[in-house]
Parts: C-alpha cells; structure tokens; sequence
C-alpha cells in the first residue's frame, strides 16, 4: 500500500515524533511504500526527516500558520495528485500544518490518530494556570482564566472552528489512550479505536541485575509540563537518606539551565548529570543501569512512551496518576503513581524504591511482562495496516460516509 503519515513534525524531538518516525520505517519493512508529510520546523539541531514538507516555524508566527497555512494546503494537494495514497494517517497537524488540509482528505480513506489532547484544548495540556487539572470546554474560558492571550485566542478559535466543521472527513480515530477517548467523548468526538503505541524490544531478556549506584532516569523535553523541577527538588530530599543515589535527565529543551540552576542551589548538581539529548540506543546504554525511571509529568499525558520504554527494558517507574500514565503504569505492580506535582509523594516513593533493591527489581520484572505483553511492536504494525486495509474496502463500499470499526484494545 501507498501510505501517507501527516504530521506537523518529523524530527525526533520528542514522544509523538519518534513513533511517527519508527512507524515509518516499520512500514517499509513490510514492503509497504510509507511517506511523511511535514512542515519544516524543528529545534536548533534538529533534522527533518520528511520526504515531503512545507513551511514551519517555531517563531511568533505559528500562531498564523497554525490556524490557516496556505503552504500546507498547496503542498499537501501537490503530494496527494503524485503520491496517489492508499491511505492517509494524520498524526500531529493542529500546531504547524492547521486545519486547511483537512477538505483534501474527503476522497481518500483517512485516519486521524489522537496523540495528545490538542484536538480538544488550545494548549494541549488540559491543565489551569494554577496547575490543576482543566475540567472545561474550550471557549471564552480558554483566554478568561489566562491559558491562551486575549491577542492570540481569535486565531484560536478559528482554528477549533475550522477544526471541527473538518472533522468528518476522517473516517477512523486512533486514541493513543483511553483516558484521551473519554477526553474526546466529553467534547462529543467520537473514537472507537483505542490503540498504545508498540515499542521496540532491545533484547529478548530484561537488563542485568541492578548495581550501585542507586539511580534514578527521567528522559523527555525540558519543558514545563514535563515536571522536571518536581523531580530535582524530590530527589534533593532523598540524597540525605542515600547520598551515594545519582539522577540522569536526558534530554533538550528552553527549561535545560533553569533546570541545572535549579540542581545546583539545591546542592545536588554534583550527582545530577544532565546528558541532553541522546539517540534510542545511546539512552538505553544510559539507563541500563537505572533503579528507577520517573515521568513527573504535571500535565495530562496522553500515554507516555518514556514510561513504554523503561518498562520494556525493565525499569521500575515511578509517574504521576493521570492521564495515559495511570492506565500503563500498575501501582503496586510495576510501579508506583503518585499525585502531579507533589514534591513530597515523588520524594517517598524515590526513597521507597532507591532503599530496596529487590522492589525495585521485581517491579523492574513486573514491567517488563506487562510491556512484552501489551506493547508488542509487531501486533501494533499488524493492527494498524489491517485497518488500513479495512479502510479501503470500506470506503469503497460506503462512500465518503464515516464507518465504524470494533475496537483494538488493548
């Protein structure tokens, strides 16, 4: 089949893009001829990794593109008139490409694949000012309770606007959870298809046995939302109790000095090693040895494949109870959850797991069954192109009518 990926994105820059990424080349191992349409925005750094691309920024004017962007819609028509897919797979579009390609997709069997929640929240997030957790529909509320500028939300709304009179011409949704399908379904947005993302097995055993130094992981972007700071000042509240514990952060992002700052006049910076961004197989050799991994997240998740990983190749994880987390993570099993944003609770259940090995290990092993079991690569490409396949006999024989597909749960 002749596949079209769509994503705002097409660097490794983060969670989404890499599986974006690595679904590709899955494809094309099985013989399938799979493409990537992207803008060509990325961090400094950062190469794309599309075939075909448009013009993407990371500057001010995203909030432009990302509401109507001409260059995706001509772009994208050009790519569809010569590329002539099968099928089309929409990943990211909503901060980059805009909802200007969606009227291109009404004759071609569509998916749109749910990765975060930013088809039902401007920031993506879900999440107040304050940090709680956003129990609203986006709207005047967006801009009067300070998540979006008052000079940024008519740009928003036309783009959620636009967004939703589109949305028909999918003819599937993927969620990457279900606790993004219930954020959905509170929005009137339909989706029958829950699907995790498959994840790579490095080996076909888990690590070694866990050694000293007791370690403590945490890989994704320095951004806010991902709870960085939570977790240097909960482990700065462990070193006293295990001086000899180490922290690892890799990764990249406009928080990394704030970050490192923050390690260092917590007096920590001397056992905290900040590795920035490290390939799959360098991040693994990384945290090989790692007793626990932690995904202090402080925003909604949709799932998290930093989590996916660790639990693939072993690692205990400690993460905090909401969104996609809470239904990969099992407390008491293969990890521990614990409230967002809580410095005291990440801090016990650093020290619970960084003063007993054998938890640490079993909760190691236990992780490792559930992601062999429930994150198989292999059955995640089989899914996806059967519906695929599924998609094009169905839309031959119902039109441009939207169809509906039993579930792929997990």
């Amino acid at each position: 089949m002749r596949i079209l990926l769509i994503s705002d994105y097409a660097t490794s820059s983060g969670g989404a893009e890499v599986a974006i990424l690595h679904l590709r080349q899955k494809l094309r191992e099985r013989g399938h001829d799979a493409r990537i349409f992207s803008t060509t925005a990325r961090p400094a750094g950062m190469r794309v990794c599309s075939e075909y691309r448009c013009f993407g920024t990371i500057t001010p004017l995203r909030v432009l593109l990302q509401t109507v962007n001409p260059g995706a819609f001509f772009g994208l028509r050009g790519v569809i008139r010569s590329f002539k897919p099968h099928v089309v797979h929409v990943h990211l579009f909503l901060t980059q490409l805009s909802p200007l390609i969606l009227p291109l997709l009404k004759n071609i069997p569509s998916i749109h694949h749910v990765r975060w929640l930013r088809p039902v929240c401007p920031t993506g997030s879900k999440r107040m000012p304050d940090g709680t957790i956003c129990q609203r529909s986006w709207g005047a509320a967006c801009y009067h309770e300070g998540c979006v500028p008052f000079a940024v939300w008519p740009f928003i709304k036309l783009q959620m606007t636009l967004w939703q009179r589109w949305i028909r011409v999918f003819n599937a949704t993927i969620s990457l959870s279900h606790a993004v399908k219930a954020a959905m379904a509170r929005e009137h947005i339909g989706s029958t298809i829950v699907l995790w993302n498959g994840i790579p097995s490095s080996s076909s055993c888990a690590r070694p046995p866990l050694s000293n130094p007791p370690t403590v992981a945490f890989s994704g972007r320095l951004v806010r939302v991902k709870g960085v700071d939570v977790l240097i000042r909960a482990f700065s509240k462990v070193l006293p109790v295990v001086p000899s514990a180490r922290l690892l952060i890799a990764g990249e992002g406009p928080e990394k000095q704030r970050l490192q700052r923050l390690a260092n006049r917590l007096g920590i910076g001397y056992c905290t090693l900040f590795t920035g961004f490290l390939q799959a197989r360098e991040l693994e050799q990384h945290f090989a040895s790692a007793w626990v991994q932690a995904v202090p997240s402080v925003w909604v998740e949709a799932l998290s494949r930093a989590a996916q990983e660790a639990m693939m190749r072993g690692t205990a994880v400690i993460a905090s109870d909401i969104g996609g987390l809470a239904e990969i993570v099992q407390n008491e099993d293969t990890g521990l959850l614990v409230s967002a944003n809580d410095v005291r609770a990440l801090g016990a259940a650093l020290l619970r797991l960084l003063t007993h090995r054998e938890l640490a290990e079993k909760m190691g092993r236990a992780g490792r069954r559930f992601a062999v079991a429930h994150f198989d690569e292999n059955r995640y490409i089989e899914r996806l192109t059967q519906l695929y396949s599924d998609l094009r006999k169905m839309r031959r024989k119902t039109g441009q009518q939207p169809v509906s597909f039993r579930p792929l749960m997990q």
